[in-house]
């Protein structure tokens, strides 16, 4: 009897060893893009609707040159895909896209350049991702180390266009503990995310910024889109990068 109650509780340990260490088997990740066609999106909020192809835009093709705080704060493009109300008018006008597509810091609105934009093609110039082969490597989502990239001097991607920028120095990170026990806790760095992003890109809508004031976050919620997710599903590195937030797993992610 001693000796079957050792073997199960030997049984019961390796269990739990193998759970904490492969505890990427506890969600269901949706499936990864080609490395070239991570981070692109469809804008398509009305372009259907007038006959017209929806606009292909690249995260990693405008990340080298423009902080994600450009767009998402200076410009006013909202976090949610195909919530902006972008117009042709505003365009030209100089709004959004066209605040650097204006014939001078970036092709602009003639009709020679329509196809560029209003291709309905999500893979749409994945013939120039050949040059960033060079760039630092992770192996998930595009499979490019942004961080590493942009820490190390190889990108210096603008912080604003016409209003100048003078982010906020914050060196807290963060420790998260995890629903299941058997998953290590996160952690959350705040000096890499500010490098991108403003305060309020987060803070209050994706997170309350009071103490412990965030309910209901859990890993469920990030996988359906929301906190972590809103960027951590799309553009950033994806969720299946396990050990990028929970440094406790093992190598051996999916």
């Amino acid at each position: 009897m001693k000796r079957l109650a050792l073997l199960f509780f030997i049984f019961i340990v390796l269990c739990v060893l193998f759970l904490r260490y492969d505890a990427c088997a506890f969600f269901n990740f949706p499936p990864l893009p080609p490395p070239e066609q991570y981070g692109n999106i469809l804008i398509n909020r009305t372009s259907e609707k007038h006959n017209t192809k929806p606009v292909t835009f690249s995260h990693w093709s405008h990340r080298i040159h423009y902080t994600c705080r450009v767009c998402h704060l200076e410009l006013e493009f909202n976090m949610q895909l195909n919530t902006t109300e972008i117009t042709e008018e505003a365009n030209i006008s100089g709004k959004f896209c066209g605040a650097c597509h204006n014939d001078r810091t970036a092709f602009g609105h003639g009709k020679e350049h329509c196809d560029k934009c209003h291709n309905g093609d999500i893979s749409y110039g994945r013939e120039k991702f050949i040059k960033l082969k060079d760039f630092p490597s992770t192996k998930f989502g595009n499979r490019i180390d942004w961080v590493t990239a942009i820490q190390s001097g190889l990108i210096k991607p603008k912080d604003f266009i016409s209003t100048p920028f003078t982010g906020m120095s914050f060196d807290k990170t963060l420790e998260l503990g995890a629903e299941n026990f058997l998953i290590p806790p996160a952690v959350f760095p705040h000096p890499v995310h500010v490098q991108w992003l403003d305060c309020s890109n987060c803070h209050p809508d994706l997170f309350n910024i009071k103490k412990k004031g965030t309910i209901r976050f859990s890993m469920a919620r990030c996988l359906r889109g929301e906190f972590c997710g809103m960027c951590h599903l799309r553009t950033s590195f994806p969720l299946n990068d396990c050990r990028r937030c929970h440094p406790g797993m093992s190598e051996d992610v999916r």
